[in-house]
């Protein structure tokens, strides 16, 4: 199902991306309007192998079925590190142009900063503006793709030849009744939670980027680092509540190998490691600042509860792996 949602968007990223790029057919070369169409048709094409295949373990031509899932997963690898740095260079170049004039810019550019690209084309059209924005606020589901595709095809190609234990063939499928008591209110304040995210999130890039007031930024900020403590603390105390339910719950623990479970561990434990540096650099920064504010205050609060609550979230998350059904 996350596949499919993030496959989506990457495909509507795709075509916003050949009408930002047929705008500019006169001073573009052809393989910039063709690598979208090729994505789009390699996204396809993967979701639909995945949505069939991903739980098959295969025992037949084992050698060809290890090396074409290791080329589909390096193929995902190579997209997600085209897709993030394209949008690192798409954020450099904005940021360089916002903060220089436009003749010093073209200099730089002239000078070998950027190689040719659609960049150097006039967009002037609202058809093309909307495409080229368009497709750069799509980026992060493509990259999200490009990692669920490969933690994917990464599990698949670790089952080629597996036999299945004697433990795992009792299949337990969870029931969810949806008006549950527990199971319907979780799903609710879940909801608001997200909601009032994106509510806060649009009103801080709303009044950060159009304001020009200190005092209004200022205000942006308090909210945003407001809810989001708020937030945080809430989700640290139900990670150590649901630990301390587990103390209580007798389950006998899953020792046994599991490809998936230790991938999901790996990765787990792997994206965590980049939000803890971002806390730790942002304390060392705001420990040796001087001016010592509000803002700093809150921004500290954030770090250190961004590390308290990963840590309590993933030892949450890995107890809870290594249960047995009940």
């Amino acid at each position: 199902g996350g596949l499919i949602l993030f496959a989506i968007f990457s495909l509507v990223m795709d075509v916003f991306k050949i009408g930002y790029y047929s705008s500019f057919y006169s001073c573009l070369s052809a393989i910039k309007i063709i690598y979208p169409i090729v994505q789009a048709i390699f996204v396809v094409v993967q979701t639909y192998f995945l949505w069939i295949s991903a739980k098959d373990c295969v025992h037949v031509h084992l050698n060809v079925t290890r090396c074409g899932l290791m080329l589909t997963l390096t193929t995902n690898l190579a997209v997600w590190m085209s897709a993030v740095t394209d949008e690192s260079v798409h954020k450099a170049h904005s940021k360089l142009k916002k903060n220089m004039t436009e003749e010093i810019f073209r200099w730089l550019m002239r000078a070998g900063m950027r190689s040719s690209s659609a960049e150097e084309c006039n967009c002037n059209s609202q058809l093309c503006q909307i495409f080229k924005n368009g497709y750069f606020w799509l980026y992060p589901f493509n990259i999200e793709y490009s990692l669920f595709a490969s933690a994917m095809v990464y599990v698949m190609w670790k089952n080629v030849g597996r036999f299945i234990d004697h433990h795992s063939h009792h299949i337990h499928r969870l029931k969810f009744r949806l008006f549950r008591k527990t199971f319907f209110v979780g799903v609710v304040l879940g909801l608001i939670v997200l909601v009032s995210g994106l509510g806060v999130l649009i009103l801080y890039e709303v009044q950060v980027n159009s304001s020009t007031e200190s005092s209004k930024k200022s205000q942006a900020l308090t909210m945003y680092y407001i809810f989001n403590i708020v937030c945080l603390g809430l989700m640290s105390l139900v990670c150590i509540g649901g630990s301390v339910i587990y103390r209580f719950d007798k389950r006998d623990m899953d020792r046994h190998k599991n490809p998936t479970r230790t991938l999901d561990v790996a990765l787990l434990m792997g994206a965590a490691l980049g939000q803890y540096a971002i806390s730790y650099y942002s304390i060392v920064a705001i420990v040796a600042s001087t001016p010592r504010d509000t803002i700093s205050a809150l921004n500290l609060t954030y770090a250190l509860l961004m590390i308290a609550q990963h840590t309590f979230q993933n030892i949450f998350i890995i107890e809870g792996l290594h249960r047995q059904p009940p």
